[in-house]
C-alpha cells in the first residue's frame, strides 16, 4: 500500500520481463492476469484478481506488431469495466511516434491516433520515456509523465571519463537532445545532416563539426535499422575520430541491424530494456530502466513530484 488507493501493477505480454523488474524495485508482486487466444488470432486479456477501487498501472511498450497496442487498449478497457479507481498506462516505448506530423500529403498522424485510442479506452495517465518528439505529449488530454534516458545514460558516460569528448546527434531532429547532453557534460557538439529517399533509406549524409582525435558519443531516442547510426559512425572514423559510441533508449533493431552494428566502427551501443530483444552482439550493452519507472510509479501513486528523477 503506497497511497490512499491500493496500487497494483500489471503487465501485458510484450513487456512482462521489464514489469517484473519494476515490481521487484517496488517490493510488490506483479498482478495476476491472463490472455485467452482464439484460433483466428483474436485474443482477450483478463485480470485474474480484483482491481475494484485500485490504482492500476499497466506496463506495455507499444512496439510492433500492432497487437501490442491493442492488447494494452483491451487491458485498460477491462480495468475500467472492473471499477478500477485510476488506470495508468506505463508505456516505456511509445510506438507510432515517428508519425507525429503530416510530412507528405495524404498520410495519417499515427501518434495522435494512438493517443486518441488510449483516451477512448479510458486511460487516466500515461508514463513514457524519450518520445520521438516532445510535442506528442500535447496529443493527450490526460497527464503525461515524460521520462528521459539521460537519467541512466549521463552517469554512464561520466564514468567512462573520456578525454576530448564530443556529443553528436545522428540527424538535425536530435540536435535538441544532443545539446542537452553537451551542456551537462560540458562537451563540444557535432551534427549529422541526412537526406532520405524514403523511410529507412538514406540518400546522403554530411557531418557538421570537427571529430578528428575526438571520442564521439552519439545520442538518439531509438535505433531501428541502424542505417543512420552506422553510416554516421563509419564517416566519423574515416574523419579521424578516436572512438565512437552510441546511446539509444529504444532498441527496435529490425532487419539486419545487429549485423550492421557488429560490422561498424562503433565500439559500443548502449540501450535500455524498454523494448525486449534478443541481444546477440558483444557491442550492445543493455541498461535497465526498471528503477526510474518504479520511482515514478511510486511518486505518481503518492502524488509526489517526479522531477527529482531527472538528471537534466
Amino acid at each position: 500500500m503506497f497511497g490512499k488507493a491500493p496500487m497494483k501493477l500489471f503487465s501485458c505480454r510484450s513487456s512482462k520481463q521489464l514489469a517484473e523488474k519494476i515490481a521487484a524495485e517496488l517490493g510488490i508482486e506483479l498482478g495476476k492476469s491472463s490472455v485467452t487466444d482464439f484460433s483466428d488470432g483474436e485474443f482477450q486479456p483478463c485480470f485474474d484478481e480484483s482491481v475494484r477501487g485500485d490504482m492500476v498501472f499497466i506496463v506495455q511498450s507499444t512496439s510492433p506488431p500492432a497487437d501490442n497496442m491493442f492488447e494494452l487498449l483491451l487491458m485498460i478497457d477491462a480495468a475500467k469495466r472492473a471499477s478500477a479507481y485510476k488506470v495508468i498506462a506505463v508505456i516505456p516505448y511509445y510506438g507510432f511516434a515517428r508519425q507525429d506530423r503530416k510530412d507528405r500529403p495524404r498520410v495519417s498522424i499515427g501518434s495522435k491516433l494512438s493517443a486518441d485510442l488510449l483516451s477512448t479506452a479510458g486511460v487516466d495517465r500515461v508514463i513514457t520515456m524519450d518520445l520521438h518528439a516532445d510535442q506528442i505529449q500535447g496529443f493527450f488530454n490526460v497527464p503525461v509523465d515524460h521520462l528521459f534516458g539521460s537519467s541512466i545514460f549521463a552517469p554512464y558516460i561520466e564514468n567512462l571519463k573520456l578525454k576530448n569528448l564530443v556529443i553528436s546527434a545522428p540527424d538535425m531532429g536530435g540536435s535538441k537532445r544532443a545539446n542537452a547532453y553537451s551542456r551537462y557534460l560540458q562537451a563540444e557538439m557535432v551534427l549529422c545532416y541526412k537526406l532520405r529517399k524514403k523511410p529507412n533509406v538514406i540518400e546522403e549524409m554530411s557531418i557538421i563539426g570537427e571529430v578528428e582525435g575526438k571520442n564521439v558519443v552519439i545520442i538518439d531516442d531509438m535505433v531501428d535499422t541502424a542505417g543512420t547510426l552506422v553510416l554516421a559512425a563509419d564517416m566519423m572514423k574515416e574523419r579521424g575520430a578516436n572512438s565512437i559510441r552510441a546511446f539509444a533508449t529504444h532498441p527496435i533493431l529490425s532487419g539486419n541491424a545487429i549485423e550492421r552494428i557488429n560490422n561498424s566502427a562503433l565500439e559500443e551501443l548502449v540501450v535500455t530494456d524498454s523494448v525486449p530483444f534478443k541481444n546477440s552482439s558483444s557491442k550492445i550493452k543493455v541498461l535497465s530502466i526498471a528503477e526510474i519507472f518504479a520511482k515514478t510509479i511510486q511518486a505518481v501513486n503518492l502524488n509526489q513530484s517526479i522531477s527529482t528523477n531527472f538528471v537534466f
